[in-house]
């Protein structure tokens, strides 16, 4: 039925981090609040993360790791849906490395040695991680970035030719949101999604009567993927969202989402080719079969009425081997 229905869709909504992007995130940039040293802030952001699943706290830890960075051992560790992690170092010191919009939701204040630089790195796409001291004061920043896949802008320019609009969902920032819809020409994007608000998107799109494809790959996608009227998991993905959607990318390529199309809309014309010879062949056959011309010395043999019956059923199973040769 997922197959089936996918030649009529109106609009394929991708996740962004893992999806359009390849979901690998380097650090780029390290920032000190007065009084402390880029030093301290990478080694006490990696040791929150080393804990995290988030791909943006594996980058973290990368980079520590690379910079040959001893990682001290994190108690009463706590990971915040969507938006970061919490735990406590030294065995006293509870620090949150987290997004900009546990920033802004819980009114907190950047240093201007620190905004004035965060503020350009999020023009550039870049995401940026907040390290805040027990005290909520923000003591440091890390700017990541997520290369954009060079597949994701051949699947959109694919998916545009079949006139089909495309949209991008994330929790990241609206400046990191711009900044990679228009890297990729996008017709709109949501930004700073709360993980259980992705579905509610979804209904958006589908509000007029629109059909919605979702591409997603990870636990919070699940469901989006579920509300959407085909969900698409990256093969590469977590096995909730793989479990919650209708198909599956094994190689977890974007570009296989325009092939889905173009196969869905290969089969439907197989279907309609075969639908059109069997109709077309009863509707001439049978009635010959039943004498309807016998007055014009017309007579449809049972013989031969029932050799052309197995011809027309070769002719269709031909044709539908034929599929085989299209090429998505």
């Amino acid at each position: 039925m997922a197959l089936e229905s996918a030649r009529n869709l109106d609009w394929v909504l991708f996740d962004k981090t893992g999806t359009l992007t390849r979901g690998e995130h380097g650090v780029t940039d390290v920032w000190a609040a007065k009084g402390y040293k880029t030093d301290d802030i990478l080694h006490l952001t990696a040791s929150l993360e080393q804990n995290s699943e988030h791909i943006v706290g594996k980058g973290i830890v990368k980079k520590a790791q690379d910079d040959h960075v001893q990682l001290d051992r994190v108690e009463e560790f706590t990971a915040l849906p969507g938006l970061g992690v919490r735990g406590k170092l030294h065995g006293k010191d509870m620090f949150t490395a987290a997004s900009y919009r546990y920033i802004t939701e819980n009114n907190l204040i950047v240093p201007s040695e620190i905004e004035q630089y965060s503020k350009q790195s999020a023009k550039e796409g870049k995401t940026e991680v907040y390290l805040i001291n027990e005290g909520n004061e923000v003591i440091g920043a890390i700017a990541l970035a997520d290369i954009i896949r060079d597949e994701s802008k051949q699947t959109i320019l694919a998916l545009k030719s079949l006139g089909i609009k495309t949209a991008m969902i994330t929790g990241d920032s609206k400046d990191v949101a711009d900044y990679v819809a228009k890297q990729l020409g996008l017709d709109q994007y949501f930004a700073e999604v709360h993980p259980q608000n992705k579905a509610a998107k979804v209904k958006e799109l589908q509000a007029n009567g629109e059909k919605v494809a979702m591409v997603g790959d990870g636990i919070n996608d699940a469901p989006a993927l579920t509300q959407a009227d085909i969900g698409i998991a990256i093969g590469a993905g977590t096995d909730v969202a793989i479990k919650s959607a209708d198909i599956i990318l094994v190689k977890s390529d974007p570009k296989d989402v325009v092939k889905i199309i173009q196969l869905s809309k290969a089969t439907y014309r197989k279907m309609t080719q075969n639908l059109a010879w069997a109709t077309g062949y009863n509707v001439l056959a049978i009635p010959l079969a039943a004498g309807v011309a016998y007055s014009a010395g017309i007579l449809l043999a049972p013989a031969l009425g029932a050799v052309l019956m197995s011809l027309s059923t070769v002719v269709v199973a031909i044709n539908a081997q034929l599929l085989r040769k299209t090429t998505l």
